[in-house]
Formats: structure tokens, C-alpha cells, sequence
């Protein structure tokens, strides 16, 4: 599934992070959710790039994670 409207304008993203990290975690991903698209970035460079996916390739991402998808071996 591809986005539509590339490239995705996050500049007035509204960005957060997991509930499960900490309030002054430094060294997490953060992700927004704009019209159309995901962003996720690095919470270290704010100003950095960002990953852009599609709402169901990032939800088959998040689904798979929670699953256990991507265990170690």
C-alpha cells in the first residue's frame, strides 16, 4: 500500500511517544499521524528525518510487534 501526496508535509505534526516510555526519554521513537500517512522519527533529531508508511503497512507493523512478529533469535 503506498501513500498518496508524497512528499508528506509533517511540519504541523502533532508527534508522541509510546506510553510505555519514560517522560524523559531522549532516545525513543516518536510517530504522528497525518492525513493519508505515519510519520515516525527519532526523538534525538527533532529536526531530523522521518519515515513515512502508510496507515496499514504501519499498522500491520505495530500489529506483528505486538504479536511477537519480530522475535529474537
Amino acid at each position: 500500500m503506498a501513500t498518496q501526496g508524497f512528499p508528506v508535509d509533517l511540519t504541523q505534526a502533532s508527534w508522541f511517544k509510546s506510553s510505555k516510555s519514560g517522560p524523559n526519554c531522549d532516545n525513543c521513537v516518536e510517530v504522528a499521524y497525518v492525513t493519508g500517512a505515519v510519520g515516525v522519527r527519532d526523538s534525538k533529531d527533532k529536526a531530523g528525518p522521518a519515515l513515512v508508511f502508510a496507515p496499514g503497512d504501519w499498522h500491520a507493523f505495530v500489529v506483528s510487534t505486538r504479536d511477537g512478529g519480530f522475535g529474537r533469535g
